[in-house]
């Protein structure tokens, strides 16, 4: 931090910490990209090394503390049944030895069959008592893990769209920031808003407005690459991150979006009315060098503004923006 010129905050404290640690591995890989390009770590660099990387992982880390005290009551679990098995095994062969012992005296031969035949038959019930209680646990850990799994699909699903949700986004973003400035390739984003929806949703009702957002997203979903995030930002605003983009060809995808949604039909289900036309404003922008992705779509939400002021249902990319507002 001294050799950067990084304040002594707490919040910095915070990230250069992790950083030294070596995770979130994000986080490493941004502030080794930016030291080597000389980047300076002024206060809106360590703003938004904080909030990327550190700020939003609470409650992660709530989850993994709850799952981590589940598999440590497993993992107890499983430690008393080796002990046991162990000690069991002990008493196993004690008793075999004592028969061995016995075999080179006088014993009646029968007597010692019928006491190697109870120990092993205590044996194997014991066996069978430990396997069961094994494959008990092994259930539970199966149902930790697909409650995990279910636990974070939903957090990073939009229930309403299915898009990706916010923390999907953040998450696929900071992964395309570092690969981006790491291999030198453009990275962009489109920021869609659905043109008078709100007088849409008052004059039809929610259901319909619901079903309009699904129809958009499902456009959305479409016509954007596999490698590409399409997510639901907040209300009627979806956005999608585009790797390996430049502004031109995130502003085409954006117009395949648009000229698509214009050309839709939507019928109201309950009646078969034909509603008004949908049409969407788009803002494009692409990454610069080092900047978070609150910047980034903050240039974007500028473009779509000024696509509203326009006359709507078109997309405008940052350059259309003044100089010094594209800036910021």
């Amino acid at each position: 931090m001294g050799e950067q010129h990084v304040p002594p905050t707490p919040q910095n404290f915070h990230v250069w910490f992790k950083y030294a640690l070596g995770a979130p591995d994000e986080l490493k890989r941004t502030i080794n990209i930016l030291i080597a390009q000389k980047r300076k770590f002024d206060s809106a660099t360590n703003r938004d090394l904080y909030t990327t990387y550190v700020g939003s992982r609470g409650a992660d880390e709530a989850v993994a503390h709850k799952v981590s005290q589940q598999l440590h009551d497993v993992l107890s679990s499983a430690q008393q049944f080796l002990n046991s098995a162990i000690a069991d095994n002990r008493t196993q062969m004690a008793a075999i030895s004592e028969v061995a012992d016995r075999s080179g005296t006088d014993t009646d031969p029968r007597v010692l069959i019928e006491t190697l035949m109870n120990e092993l038959s205590r044996a194997a019930t014991r066996a069978t008592r430990l396997e069961t209680q094994f494959v008990e646990k092994s259930r539970e850990l199966d149902m930790i893990r697909e409650s995990l799994s279910q636990s974070e699909e939903r957090a990073k699903t939009d229930t309403l769209t299915g898009l990706p949700n916010r923390r999907a986004l953040e998450e696929f973003f900071r992964a395309a920031q570092a690969e981006a400035m790491e291999r030198g390739q453009p990275l962009s984003v489109l920021l869609i808003d659905i043109d008078h929806f709100k007088k849409f949703n008052d004059t039809f009702g929610h259901g319909v407005g619901d079903q309009v957002l699904r129809l958009v997203a499902s456009a959305l979903r479409e016509r954007v690459r596999d490698s590409d995030l399409p997510a639901r930002y907040g209300g009627e605003e979806l956005i999608a991150v585009l790797p390996g983009a430049d502004l031109a060809a995130c502003t085409a995808t954006a117009e395949r979006i648009r000229g698509a949604l214009a050309e839709c039909k939507i019928t109201r289900r309950s009646t078969g009315e034909v509603l008004p036309g949908i049409t969407v404003s788009i803002g494009v922008g692409q990454f610069q060098l080092g900047e978070s992705m609150e910047d980034l779509i903050d240039r974007c939400d500028r473009a779509l503004y000024l696509a509203k002021k326009c006359g709507r249902n078109r997309v405008v990319t940052e350059n259309e923006l003044e100089p010094e507002r594209a800036a910021g």
